[in-house]
């Protein structure tokens, strides 16, 4: 039987990575002053220009967000982050898995049925493992931090 109070660290560590990619990736494309993501669908300087943020700022917060759900993760397999209240981190883990959920379904659907965003079938298998490390991080921190009936 496995032990339900010691969490599945791989879930995290796997999730942690993708998210410092992404910080990565937005982060290069911030220097740049471009919107879009490495390795995906490039964005028309027309839509670009429909945004009131400047590219690299809008990049920016989102790299920023990407370091900020990676120390997520780490704290939910961490000694530092067990100290944090159980309630607070699943609150932030439930907004990061609507987050994270969200632009995963929107590979996933656009990659395997076509939304007209572009993109391709392999991102949609990236969508699906995101989604499945996000899902199943925030299962094990759940079931580990569940307080004991005995």
């Amino acid at each position: 039987m496995v032990d339900s109070h010691r969490p599945r660290r791989w879930p995290a560590y796997g999730l942690a990575a993708l998210m410092l990619g992404y910080a990565a990736g937005k982060a290069v494309f911030a220097v740049q002053g471009r919107l879009g993501f490495p390795g995906g669908p490039p964005v028309p300087a027309a839509e670009a220009a429909r945004y009131f943020l400047d590219p690299s700022l809008a990049q920016g917060f989102a790299a920023a967000s990407g370091v900020l759900g990676a120390c997520l993760v780490l704290a939910t397999v961490t000694a530092v982050g067990r100290r944090l209240p159980r309630g607070v981190v699943l609150a932030a883990l439930a907004v990061m898995l609507a987050a994270v959920g969200g632009g995963a379904g929107i590979m996933i659907l656009d990659g395997f049925v076509g939304l007209g965003v572009g993109w391709r079938w392999y991102h949609g298998i990236v969508g699906l493992v995101v989604l499945g490390l996000a899902t199943e991080m925030t299962r094990s921190y759940w079931t580990a931090t569940r307080p004991s009936t005995h």
